[in-house]
């Protein structure tokens, strides 16, 4: 059998934790952060873990990981 090929966008987008869980960095921090209020940028700081439905998905598109 070929050896299968891990999504290039996919292994530089998330990391897994050592559970298994996936980890992502959160959306809405690259630019118009004036017109967000403190709270927001704050809340979303670091990563975030992803959602079941999300990380099968996710785990599909990096099989040796």
């Amino acid at each position: 059998m070929p050896k299968l090929k891990t999504k290039s966008g996919a292994k530089k987008r998330f990391k897994f934790t050592a559970s298994g869980k996936v980890k992502a960095g959160v959306a809405g921090k690259r630019h118009r952060l004036i017109s967000h209020n403190s709270k927001y940028i704050r809340q979303n700081r670091g990563t975030a873990v992803m959602s079941d439905a999300d990380a099968k998905k996710i785990k599909s598109y990096m099989p040796y990981a």
